[in-house]
C-alpha cells in the first residue's frame, strides 16, 4: 500500500479543506493511505502582530513557510493550502498541482449588509485589500483590525462590539457557516485576493514524487487552474503579497475564453485602478501579465509602494 503524509495548518478550516480534498482520492484509490500531519505556521503562533511583521519574521509567508519547509525536507509528501495564502514564487524543488475546482470566490459581509451598516459602523478585517475596498464604498466606516481563524473572527462581532466582519465566503461554506453570511459582496467592487476559494496543492517536483503527482492530477479542474494561474501571474507581475491591496478574479466564459478583472486600491480607498481583459484560456499567465501592465500604466506601482511603506511603518 502506498502511504502519503499530508500536511496542513492546524485551523478548523485547514482541516476541513484537507478532508474535503482527500475524500474523493480515498474513494478513488483505496490502495493508497493518506495520513494528516498538522504544521504550525508563524501566523498561527502569533495572532497579535501584523501579517507583514509575521511574514518578515518567518522569512516568507505567515501562512505557508513552515509547510513548504516540511515538504521540501521530506517530512510530508503533499501540503493542502488555501491558495491565496501562497506566495507567487514557489520554492525550488516544489510545484503546484492544478486545483480541484474552486469554492465561491467572493468576500462575505457577516453581521450586516453594506446598505444596512449604520453610519460610522465598526467593521473588522485584517486584510489591507478588504479594508481599502470597504473604505472606497463606505468611507464613513471604521475599520477594526482583527486576526485569527474563521470562528473566532465571527465571534468578535459580539465580543468586540463590531457591526460586521468581512470573511471569505469559501471558508464559511467549507465550515458549514453559510448562515453567518449577511451579504456576498459584488465582484466588481470587491474583487477577491488572487486564488481565493481555491486550494493550493503543493508537492515535490522530484522523480520520486511522480506516482503521487499522477494520482493527485486526477482531481484537476482545468477551468479553475487557468483562472488562478492568470490571477497569480498578475500578482507576481505587480510584486504583490498579503500586505498590498490587490484584487483579481478570472473566469472562463461560455465561448471558452478567459476574462480577468483586477483592481489596485490605495489604503484609504480614495484611489482605485481597474483593468479587464479577455484572451485565450490556453495562455493564462500572458493574460495576467497584460492586465498587470494595464494597471502599471495607470500608476499601480506608486499606489502599491505607498501601501508597502505603510505596512512597514
Amino acid at each position: 500500500m502506498a502511504r502519503y503524509l499530508v500536511g496542513s495548518r492546524a485551523s478548523k478550516l485547514a482541516r476541513a479543506q484537507m478532508r474535503q480534498y482527500l475524500a474523493p482520492l480515498r474513494e478513488r484509490f483505496p490502495g493508497a493511505e493518506f495520513t494528516h500531519r498538522v504544521i504550525l505556521e508563524g501566523g498561527d503562533r502569533d495572532r497579535r502582530s501584523g501579517l507583514a511583521d509575521v511574514s518578515a519574521g518567518s522569512g516568507g509567508s505567515a501562512f505557508s513557510s513552515a509547510q513548504e519547509a516540511a515538504l521540501a525536507g521530506g517530512e510530508v509528501d503533499v501540503v493542502v493550502h488555501s491558495l491565496k495564502d501562497l506566495p507567487t514564487a514557489v520554492p525550488p524543488g516544489l510545484m503546484l498541482m492544478p486545483p480541484p475546482g474552486r469554492e465561491d470566490v467572493r468576500d462575505a459581509l457577516c453581521g450586516a449588509t453594506l446598505a444596512g451598516l449604520r453610519k460610522g459602523a465598526r467593521v473588522g478585517t485584517g486584510a489591507a485589500r478588504r479594508a481599502a475596498q470597504l473604505r472606497a464604498v463606505r468611507p464613513d466606516v471604521e475599520i477594526v483590525p482583527i486576526r485569527g481563524n474563521v470562528p473566532p473572527r465571527l465571534r468578535k462581532i459580539e465580543s468586540e462590539g463590531l457591526d460586521a466582519v468581512v470573511l471569505a465566503a469559501a471558508g464559511l461554506r467549507r465550515l458549514g457557516l453559510d448562515d453567518a453570511i449577511g451579504e456576498l459582496l459584488p465582484l466588481d467592487l470587491f474583487p477577491p485576493s488572487p486564488g481565493q476559494g481555491a486550494l493550493g496543492i503543493q508537492v515535490r517536483a522530484d522523480e520520486a514524487s511522480a506516482p503521487l503527482r499522477a494520482l493527485l492530477a486526477t482531481t484537476a479542474d482545468p477551468a479553475a487552474d487557468a483562472a488562478v494561474r492568470a490571477e497569480r501571474a498578475l500578482l507576481a507581475e505587480l510584486h504583490g503579497g498579503c500586505s498590498v491591496p490587490v484584487g483579481a478574479y478570472a473566469s472562463l466564459l461560455p465561448d471558452g475564453e478567459l476574462t480577468l478583472l483586477a483592481q489596485v486600491s490605495s489604503l484609504d480607498g480614495t484611489t482605485q485602478l481597474t483593468a479587464r481583459r479577455t484572451d485565450a484560456a490556453d495562455s493564462p499567465e500572458a493574460l495576467g501579465r497584460a492586465v498587470a501592465a494595464d494597471l502599471v500604466a495607470q500608476g499601480a506601482h506608486a499606489v502599491l509602494d505607498a501601501a508597502r511603506a505603510a505596512a512597514r511603518s
